[in-house]
């Protein structure tokens, strides 16, 4: 663990010597992870992607990817591009990152599950913005956010999500 890990337990988080309020998965953290299950998975967590509604705000990186209305992020085990980003129409499950709200105006990306995605192993843990704190999510990890803009300007290369059990 180096100081520019982003290191994620119950009680909050740790980034680059500061401090920052976090809220994970409704289930809380686990070991065993599954799709649907609410947690968020125990590990050392790549982050390997960087997506931001341009309508929205400025680019938060220079490294970010624009997310265009019909992105979509599939969770659908029987889908062939379970745990990928897909283009709407996409006639399995998925999840709209162009949502109404706030939510996913900047989102990273790790490497759960990815990139050859083992079916039912649970999809897309990403780093949004929360509804608000105390509020879980379905799994991944959430800050409020000016902390998560703060957070993603100063992400270098090797940064990496640690959540803790």
């Amino acid at each position: 663990m180096t100081l520019g890990d982003i290191v994620v337990t119950v009680q909050g988080t740790r980034f680059l010597g500061r401090r920052f309020p976090s809220v994970i998965g409704r289930s809380g953290i686990t070991t065993d992870k599954h799709e649907g299950d609410g947690a968020t998975p125990v590990g050392v967590h790549r982050i390997v992607g960087c997506l931001w509604r341009p309508d929205r705000l400025g680019r938060p990186c220079d490294w970010a990817v624009p997310i265009r209305p019909g992105d979509l992020w599939s969770d659908d085990v029987r889908d062939p591009d379970y745990n990928l980003m897909v283009r709407a129409p996409h006639r399995f499950s998925h999840e709209r990152l162009s949502r109404a709200d706030p939510l996913y105006d900047v989102v990273l990306i790790t490497d759960w599950n990815w990139p050859f995605a083992e079916k039912g192993r649970g999809s897309a843990i990403f780093v949004h913005s929360w509804r608000r704190q105390g509020a879980p999510t379905e799994g991944c990890v959430a800050f409020r956010r000016d902390h998560l803009l703060w957070i993603v300007a100063r992400i270098g290369y090797g940064t990496r999500l640690i959540v803790q059990g």
